[in-house]
């Protein structure tokens, strides 16, 4: 499943043309309003779309007052990123306002930009364009590292919460739309139609014209008459809907929005060797669209299911089975750290109590040792005097004798024993720690995975017996 793509570009000047030129020419090719429905998809932050290349060049005049640096030939001038879409998953209105999110998390609100999302393709795409200069003429954005991992990694979390598809191993790469959008086939007519159904009725329509209404917002034309007929945007026909799975005719349509006919969106992927986690939770949360979504919601949390997709996404792991060992492993590895640190503060406190009885025998077996060669009155006299001290004596051989001990080590060795344990459990600790986080964000993916799949005991055992086998 290939979808929402992204790429970060920095835009320089360029020789031969000024700044103003520069900004110009890209702000006039995003906000092109043949691409743009007229200009309705065009959105801005802190500048006028009209004027948004004026704007920009301003700050950075002031810039140059204020902090009194000349701009350099290769000074990056602004940012260019373009996001986009899965055909007939998302609506030019939703794709914008991802756009917008994007811009803002990505400049934490301390840059200018506009967002522009082109309709003139078979896939849905925005430009997002943000100045260089930050808003209050002080500072510049500085491209960072990683830097396009963050973006996607954005874009990602954005798309999931919206119930969209997100690629599930993406490839960088400095082609086309088309390549962004991965190596296999493109969706045919058909597929794209069905998506768009789809995806119309996610969107809850009360009734059969609130769902035509909103496969028209989407660029999709209408013919009503003996048959229902759709035609793609800049398609080159009408497809008639009873030509269509079973699933999307007229007939069939008019009992999902009713309720009568469930439907599970079909993925419209490549078919794949072996089950992908990803793209099966994907399709489970594009659920949360359907009108069952409150009842969804209230067993689902979509932000945690999000971040749990990303963390598979990041860690690669795409197979039931192998989250399962991964857990497994790190369950392990915590036990066997924990293990080792409970064993040495055992011996440490071991350690110390041995110290002190032999501190205590130390201190008061000259007195036991006058106390045993006494018999009668004088006995029972130098007791009296000195029980404190013969009862701790007396509790220190006992404690001696149950540790087997014949000959009481040094307090020399056992300080050197003690600090050696110290330092190793001090030495773990960062491992330990990083071995208890790792396990938690293990079993609490696993959990999430099981509980979106509906995984049941059951099945993990069978599924664990197949593996021994």
């Amino acid at each position: 499943m290939k979808i929402a793509t992204t790429r970060l570009m920095p835009l320089h000047s360029g020789k031969g043309r000024t700044v103003a030129e520069a900004l110009g020419r890209v702000t006039d090719y995003v906000e092109n309003p043949e691409k743009t429905n007229g200009g309705d998809l065009v959105t801005a932050y802190q500048c006028n779309p009209s004027i948004a290349d004026q704007e920009f060049l301003f700050s950075k005049r002031q810039y140059a007052v204020i902090t009194g640096r000349e701009r350099k030939d290769n000074d990056v001038i602004a940012y260019h990123l373009r996001q986009s879409f899965k055909p007939g998953e998302i609506t030019p209105e939703l794709a914008n306002k991802i756009g917008y999110d994007l811009a803002m998390s990505l400049t934490k609100g301390n840059h200018a930009f506009i967002v522009c999302t082109h309709v003139d393709k078979h896939h849905i795409h925005s430009h997002i364009v943000f100045n260089s200069t930050a808003i209050d003429c002080t500072r510049k954005f500085r491209n960072f590292w990683r830097s396009s991992f963050t973006v996607r990694r954005i874009s990602d979390m954005l798309c999931l919460e919206n119930g969209l598809s997100v690629i599930v191993e993406p490839k960088p790469s400095r082609g086309s739309y088309g390549t962004w959008m991965g190596d296999d086939k493109p969706p045919t007519v058909r597929d794209q139609l069905e998506q768009m159904i789809d995806t119309a009725l996610g969107h809850g329509c009360k009734d059969f014209d609130s769902f035509l209404a909103d496969i028209k917002a989407m660029g999709v034309e209408v013919k009503r008459g003996k048959h229902l007929a759709f035609k793609i945007p800049h398609g080159k026909r009408f497809v008639r809907c009873d030509s269509l799975g079973a699933d999307y005719s007229e007939a069939a349509i008019m009992e999902r929005i009713s309720g009568k006919r469930i439907v599970t969106p079909r993925a419209k992927a490549a078919a794949r060797s072996k089950p992908n986690l990803l793209i099966d939770i994907q399709a489970k949360m594009q659920q949360a669209n359907s009108p069952g979504f409150e009842r969804w919601a209230k067993i689902f949390n979509l932000k945690e299911m999000t971040k749990t997709v990303m963390y598979l996404q990041e860690n690669h792991l795409t197979d039931l089975g192998e989250l399962e060992k991964a857990c497994d492993a790190a369950v392990q590895k915590f036990n066997d750290l924990a293990d080792q640190s409970k064993a040495a503060s055992a011996r440490m406190k071991d350690i110390s109590e041995l110290q002190k009885q032999i501190g205590t025998y130390g201190k008061t077996r000259e007195i036991y040792a006058q106390y045993r060669k006494l018999t009668g009155r004088k006995r029972e006299n130098f007791y009296e005097q000195h029980s404190s001290e013969i009862t701790a004596c007396q509790a220190a051989k006992r404690y001696f004798d149950s540790l087997g001990l014949k000959k009481l080590p040094s307090m020399q060795s056992l300080k050197q024993e003690y600090a050696m344990l110290q330092a190793e459990n001090k030495q773990r600790y960062p491992e330990y720690k990083q071995a208890k986080a790792k396990m938690i964000e293990l079993l609490t993916a696993k959990n999430n995975v099981e509980r979106i799949l509906g995984v049941t005991g059951k099945e993990k055992n069978r599924d664990r017996q197949q593996e021994a086998r």
